[in-house]
């Protein structure tokens, strides 16, 4: 349970004014079709974040678990600074194509924005520590689902009223408190 709501709230904060939150309004303006939008973040995110979780999962077995804890401490600090630096939406390679249908359109967009992403490296870390493959997926697909579903729902306006920069600080004091954490738990 701990993995589960650890990743759903890194997620969540690290969202807040990210590239894919950004893209879910485009497409609630361009589209106005909430549903399929929503559905086409879900399962882009689960696939994602599933693929994600897997490499972390297999870095477990790959890395000595010493070297394995200096490295994910450094990710969640790097993850913290990274959280600092504000995204934009850069329209390359995610036209929406009509014909494609909002869905699709979604699904292939959120995906591929999500790769290498910082919530996609956040994801690898997490399940790299966490026991849980499932808890960890199930945490960073409902943390996508709680800052982008708002997005798809309602306007522009709703981010405008956001203090988007104290959340991203809050998010980079989460991460950096993660990374130091992880340098003090013992390896098994």
């Amino acid at each position: 349970m701990e993995s589960f709501l650890v990743a759903t709230g890194l997620v969540a904060l690290a969202e807040i004014g990210d590239k894919t939150q950004l893209l879910a309004f485009m497409l609630a303006a361009r589209y106005h079709k909430p549903i399929p939008i929503i559905l086409g973040i879900l399962v882009a995110t689960l696939a994602n974040h599933a693929l994600a979780a897997a490499i972390g999962t297999a870095l477990t077995s790959l890395i000595a678990p010493d070297t394995l804890r200096y490295l994910l401490a450094a990710s969640f600090i790097a993850m913290g600074i990274w959280v600092l630096i504000p995204d934009k939406l850069d329209d390359d390679g995610l036209a929406c194509h009509s014909h494609w249908g909002v869905f699709t359109t979604t699904l292939v967009a959120f995906f591929l924005a999500e790769m290498g992403d910082k919530t996609q490296i956040a994801t690898v870390a997490l399940a790299a520590q966490a026991s849980s493959f499932v808890a960890v997926v199930a945490g960073t697909t409902v943390g996508m689902m709680i800052a982008n579903v708002p997005a798809a729902l309602i306007s522009r306006k709703l981010l405008a009223k956001l203090p988007v920069r104290t959340i991203h600080i809050c998010a980079a004091l989460l991460f950096i408190a993660l990374g130091g954490a992880t340098l003090l738990l013992p390896t098994s």
